[in-house]
């Protein structure tokens, strides 16, 4: 026995036309003569489900980051400690 909801993938499109004109979904619905709870708004989850998987999750070792890279963030941190040290100083703290 067929799934219920591949014979609603064909009207897909056209679905999603009447809803950005500003039809409802329940008012789309019974244009196209579906009947059930909310067959509209289920067909819509199950499609942003399907593209959600589609997306892979980064998984793994970082990307390699060039030695400039590390260079650049270890003398911009270096300068910020410096910042830092000096602005403590002219408060008094130490």
């Amino acid at each position: 026995m067929p799934r219920r909801y591949q014979k609603m993938q064909g009207p897909l499109p056209e679905i999603k036309k009447m809803l950005e004109s500003g039809m409802s979904q329940r008012e789309v619905a019974q244009s196209l003569g579906m009947e059930g709870d909310r067959p509209i708004h289920a067909l819509l989850k199950r499609e942003r489900k399907k593209t959600m998987q589609v997306i892979p999750k980064q998984r793994g070792r970082k990307p390699v980051r060039p030695l400039q890279e590390y260079k650049y963030e270890n003398k911009r941190l270096k300068m910020g400690n410096a910042l830092l040290r000096d602005f403590v100083l002219l408060m008094g703290r130490k």
